[in-house]
Parts: structure tokens; sequence; C-alpha cells
């Protein structure tokens, strides 16, 4: 029994973890902008002054479950490459910057702390830099499936920069109405 796996062994290793993983991210994400009410449809957010760059709300829409997507694939491969040196920090890092990715909407959307918002955005894009560099070490693919995400979370920190600048007063803004009773 001290054989070495075949490949297909290792390919369905990794499927395994894949299968759990890209699900799991999936649904968080989703489930974290759900709770928030986040988008174009939260009244608050619609009453915003927002950036030139500013793009529609499919944007949004298209653009995040691929990169829960990527994240989950990515940390599969880590997953999955049992005894590389720093997995454990790696995956720790992981998990830390996707908790905090996951508290952005709410904290955007429901609490209203555009400022606190950007801060944590910041916070999120340096840890995913620490992140795609241990998951380099480990696993070059895992680090590029990363990337794309680091950019977008780029893109997010100006919009919320921008909105910040354009709405001083953004957290005591309070959303409009559905309809005027008189």
């Amino acid at each position: 029994m001290n054989q070495i796996a075949s490949k297909g062994q290792l390919r369905m290793s990794y499927l395994r973890w894949a299968l759990f993983t890209v699900p799991l991210i999936l649904f968080l994400g989703i489930a974290s902008g759900r709770i928030a009410g986040s988008g174009y449809g939260n009244r608050w957010f619609a009453s915003l002054a927002k950036p030139e760059l500013m793009p529609p709300g499919w944007v949004f829409g298209a653009v995040w479950p691929i990169l829960y997507l990527l994240l989950g694939f990515a940390i599969a491969m880590i997953l999955h490459a049992r005894g590389a040196p720093m997995r454990g920090l790696a995956i720790i890092l992981f998990v830390v910057q996707l908790i905090l990715n996951l508290i952005w909407s709410p904290l955007f959307f429901a609490a209203h702390q555009v400022t606190n918002a950007f801060y944590l955005v910041l916070g999120i894009a340096g840890l995913t830099v620490l992140t795609i560099i241990l998951f380099a070490m480990i696993r070059k693919a895992a680090a590029l499936l990363l990337l794309p995400y680091l950019l977008w979370l780029g893109f997010a920190a100006y919009l919320t920069y921008e909105i910040d600048l354009l709405n001083p007063a953004a957290e005591t803004l309070v959303a409009p109405a559905m309809r005027t009773q008189i």
C-alpha cells in the first residue's frame, strides 16, 4: 500500500475538493449579497451619486459568480496539495480574506458604512496579494486564478472610494420610501 497515486486518482481527488469548494463559495457569496440587499435594487444605493465609471448592475451580477468560481477552483488546488510547505498558512489567509469579502456587502449595502467598506476592501486586497504569493509557492495555477479577483477588488476599491467622496453623508442618508403617502 505504499504506491504513488495514479494521475486519474489525483484528478479525482482534486475534483472532489472542487465539488465541495466551488458550490460552497458560490453559495456564500450569493447569500452575502442577498442578505445585504446589494445591487441597484437597494433604494439607499440607488439614491447615491455614482462615479462615471460605475458599470450597470448586470456587470456585477455576471462578474461576481465567475470570480467565486475561480476562488473555489483555486482553493481546491491548494487543499489538494497535501504536504506542500506553507499550505496551512495559505488556506488560513484565503479563508480570512473570504470572510472579509462576505462581510463587505452587509457593511456597505445594509449598514451604509461606505468609508469602512473602503478600508475593508483595501484589507481584502492586501490579504489577497499575500494569498496569491503563497498560492504561487504551492500551485502557480491557483495563484493565477486569483488575479482576476485581485483586479476586481482594485476596481471595487476605486468605486467605493469615489462613492465615499461623492456622498459624504452616505451613512446618514435614509432610503427613499417606495411610495409617497399624502
